[in-house]
This record gives C-alpha cells, structure tokens and sequence, in this order.
C-alpha cells in the first residue's frame, strides 16, 4: 500500500507498556480516506494519490469541486491532499478505493508526522526567538525585553533583511519526524503514537512512514 495517510489529532493521553511505564501518547483518527484522483508520470510528470478525507455535504461546494467528486464517482469531502506514491505503485490504486490506517501502518513503525502549530499571536524577541533582553537595573525601563539595535550606518541605510524582530508566532507548517506507533486501533482507525505532534485538537494531519536513508560508505584512505 503507500506510505501515508491524512488523519485529525484527537488529544493526548497516557498509556502504559507491558513494563508498566506509562508512556504520554497523542491519539490520531487516521483515515479512512477515499482515493479521488490519481496523478501519473505519463500525464503529470510525478506519481501521487489524491486522498479525500471526512466526508461533509454538497452544499456549499464550487461548480468545480462538485464536478470533481461527480467524476470521480465518491460523497464530497472535507479536507483533499495529495500523497506522493512511487510511480510503479500508482497501478495498484483505483479512484474511489477506501484506505485505512491499518492498511498501511502496523505498531512499531516510525511515522512523521505534518501539521499547522498552534498560533500564538504577536510575540516579542523574548518570547519568539529566546532573546535574553536587557539588563534588569534601574534606569532600563521599558527597554528589558527589547531586541536592541537594529540599525544601520549611511550605508546601506537600512534594516537587512531576515532580522529576528517581533512579530505574528506560530501557526506555521511543522513536520515531527521519526514518531513511533505505540498502539493502533483498527476498528476506530486510531493511532496512538509517542509523543506530541503539532495542532491543536480536531486539525488536519498528514501522516508518512518515515523513509530510511541509507548512509554512504566512507572510503579509507
């Protein structure tokens, strides 16, 4: 089967292994999802599967949209994404196909895990970037958790670029790699991994089999 799947994070609980050690683990509702596209190296230049994930009603949906789930013969869906699939792969898949987490996971497996962070609203230096700010004797005032200079001579005369000032935290695209499957339940499509991911609860998870990568053999010279 392919390598991932598009999930909503649930929550976090505690579990415990046959050792008794209670093990803080992020429950993940992973699938089922519907295949509603198939992108091939003949017509689109790369192998990927278009996966429909919670299903939700056709009112509201675009022209194109509702064409889109018409063609493919499947209900509309919440949340569309697409999992890159290896291009000898891509045949053994057909549009409408379910697939659930378990088709593709099995406990003990290394996943990682995508997701958009939490937003944390407008955030100073301190708090952003970890900045030890000004001294705290008298006379600094307001400036204590201020960033310090930031200024330029006549040349170039101006703030460069890529400066760690304050501004908007979080709510960015983050990736938890190598995560492993604590448990899985099949008959409510659940994951229970190790562990925290990104999100808070009821958000979008894009879940992959974390790829092994062979490391070079180095040469004795």
């Amino acid at each position: 089967m392919g390598n991932g799947i598009l999930g909503r994070k649930i929550g976090m609980t505690g579990l415990y292994d046959t050792y008794g050690n209670r093990v803080s683990v992020t429950v993940i509702e992973a699938g089922p999802c519907v295949v509603t596209a198939k992108r091939t190296v003949e017509k689109d230049k790369y192998g990927a599967l278009q996966l429909g994930f919670l299903e939700k009603k056709e009112k509201g949906l675009s022209k194109p949209m509702e064409g889109h789930f018409k063609k493919a013969g499947v209900a509309p869906t919440k949340f569309l994404r697409e999992i890159r699939v290896e291009p000898g792969e891509i045949e053994k898949y057909q549009v409408g196909q379910t697939i659930n987490a378990a088709d593709i996971f099995k406990v003990g497996d290394k996943i990682d895990v995508t997701g958009i962070s939490r937003g944390k609203g407008f955030a100073g230096v301190v708090k952003k970037y970890h900045f030890k700010g000004n001294s705290m004797t008298r006379g600094t005032h307001e400036y204590r958790r201020h960033p310090g200079s930031i200024g330029m001579r006549e040349w170039p005369g101006k703030v460069l670029k890529n400066k760690r000032l304050p501004g908007h935290m979080g709510d960015v695209q983050v990736t938890i790699q190598n995560i492993p499957i604590f448990r899985i339940d099949n008959k409510r499509n659940l994951l229970f991994i190790k562990g925290a991911v990104p999100g808070s609860p009821g958000k979008l998870l894009m879940v992959k089999s974390t790829v092994k990568v062979k490391k070079a053999k180095s040469k004795k010279v």
